[in-house]
């Protein structure tokens, strides 16, 4: 095994060889390394990402020492950039590492062209206007973008990017792509070849429970008009029907057949998700479509004509109980299926780019054979401008949330954590950041909240009073603890994002460490 297979075992057996790869090709940057920022890039350089570029214009202060593990005492006077990219790249020598000493929130007015060279920004404890100006600037040069904030007890986080589009979505559940209702010729050879009428007692008990469902679907549809269970009626007597066949009470082959066969009565063809896929308007491919869109406008292509109908096949079977013989032929039936539709595929995929007027192999077989594995779990992410949430948000979904004795921690926070920013610009300090004037910063900031809400449409609407005192006995300090966790969660959505793998947030992530929840607030 390689120095980085070694290095990087266990997660590469999370999101695989195509997924490490992306990471390893990532340009990330930082703004902001204090514990929330620090926290989330110590995760991504110990995943092994390509590199980081951290910006930030402060020195280290005492205060740094007790919530910041990339600083230390030597670092105290000197470039908090400086001294936590020096600790970050400790953690990982084969991650490049620079850092920038300049004010994150300046550099984002004065040159926005500096976050077009990056795979993805990660930017922390922005206030609102930098956190518009930012989005905008990201989305104009197609550069990922996850905020993060610890704001006390709270904190946030939010995915923002035009678009995001996912080949391996990583489900938790999905039902096997087997093809019972609809087997191909091959299939269907095999299973003709087995009778279940064997009289081996043993051999009886090994045949495949796919093999069983095929069987019994074929007897069914020629007693029922062709036609598979629909009704729970219909669906209870196919399944006596399978039992009826059980000829010892040990059949454990028969056993899973019985609890498989809802896999029988599954609709045929792609689902309503993946034809909406299909149907987007960016599934006409032009010579500055992504590649997922070309691979898209392919598969749509081989569901009207090779597919019948179908997606190209997953080609894995799950274990059964079977005899190794008919266990090892059924998988090579299902992963020569699996191949005949990739090389389909990958035709497909030529002949689109060599139309659009690009190099027929600039996507690459792994890239299409990934495709086709997960063809049936694709998923886009669409997020909203920062601007437009916060400008033109649902008023129902507020009125909502607030309303909820679940929720309306989270919307309490979600409105004090912009409160606290209109009080900043407004009075040149957090809520709470200096001794003395307590009441006054209390009032002031249920004054600011209360403005927002009617801003927001939501007139009537108050926060209570308990939220608003603990948000000003907060002081817009980072606590490491809710840094740490905030920071893990940017991270986790970052690594979705590079890895194009599992579905990011999507909506606003709101953590109380007062009530220890979590809640996620599309607006």
């Amino acid at each position: 095994m390689s120095e980085a297979k070694t290095k990087y075992d266990r997660q590469l057996r999370i999101w695989g060889e195509l997924g490490q790869a992306a990471l390893e090709e990532a340009s990330i940057c930082l703004l902001n390394c204090g514990p929330t920022g620090s926290e989330a890039l110590k995760n991504l350089v110990l995943g092994g990402v390509g590199s980081i570029t951290v910006v930030d214009g402060s020195k280290v202060q005492i205060g740094d020492l007790g919530n910041n593990f990339m600083v230390d005492e030597a670092s105290v006077g000197q470039s908090k950039a400086k001294s936590a990219c020096a600790f970050l790249q400790e953690l990982n020598d084969s991650v490049k590492a620079k850092f920038i000493e300049e004010d994150p929130e300046t550099l984002i007015m004065t040159n926005p062209a500096f976050f077009s060279h990056f795979t993805l920004v990660i930017a922390t404890q922005l206030v609102e206007d930098s956190m518009v100006k930012l989005d905008s600037i990201c989305r104009e040069a197609n550069v990922k973008l996850v905020f993060a904030r610890s704001y006390g007890l709270a904190g946030f986080v939010r995915v923002s990017v035009k678009e995001h589009t996912i080949i391996d979505s990583k489900p938790d559940h999905f039902l096997d792509d087997l093809r019972l209702n609809n087997p191909w010729p091959e299939l269907k050879s095999f299973v003709e070849t087995i009778d279940l009428n064997v009289s081996d007692p043993v051999a009886h008990k090994h045949i495949p429970y796919v093999v069983i469902l095929m069987k019994m679907a074929d007897e069914w549809t020629q007693s029922h008009g062709g036609n598979l269970p629909k009704t729970r009626e219909e669906k209870k007597e196919f399944k006596d029907l399978v039992k009826s066949k059980m000829i010892y009470m040990d059949e454990d082959n028969y056993k899973e057949a019985i609890e498989a066969a809802f896999k029988v009565f599954g609709p045929r063809g792609i689902s309503s998700e993946i034809q909406q896929i299909s149907n987007d308007t960016c599934a006409e491919p032009s010579s500055n479509s992504s590649d997922f869109w070309v691979m898209v406008a392919a598969l749509k292509e081989f569901v009207s004509n090779e597919g019948d109908g179908e997606a190209p096949l997953e080609g894995s079977i799950p274990d059964m109980t079977s005899s190794t013989e008919h266990y090892i032929n059924l998988q090579k039936i299902y992963l020569a299926k699996a191949e005949a539709d990739f090389h389909v595929m990958e035709e497909r995929v030529k002949n689109i780019l060599k139309k659009i007027g690009r190099d027929p192999s600039s996507i690459s077989k792994p890239t299409i054979k990934s495709f086709c594995k997960n063809a049936r779990k694709l998923k886009i992410c669409r997020y909203r401008m920062v601007e437009d949430e916060f400008s033109n948000p649902s008023v129902t979904e507020i009125q909502k949330c607030l309303a909820d004795e679940d929720y309306s921690g989270a919307m309490g926070f979600y409105i004090l954590l912009r409160a606290v920013d209109r009080f900043a610009a407004n009075y040149n300090k957090f809520p709470g950041q200096f001794d003395g004037g307590m009441d006054e910063d209390i009032s002031r900031l249920k004054t600011t909240a209360l403005s927002i809400l009617t801003d927001l449409g939501c007139n009537g609407s108050v926060l209570p009073d308990d939220l608003i005192n603990e948000m000003c006995r907060f002081g817009a300090s980072e606590l490491h603890v809710v840094a740490a966790f905030l920071g893990g969660i940017a991270s986790q959505e970052a690594i979705k994002l590079v890895t194009k793998q599992f579905v990011p947030m999507l909506g606003t992530y709101i953590f109380n460490g007062i009530d220890h929840k979590s809640q996620l607030l599309t607006l």
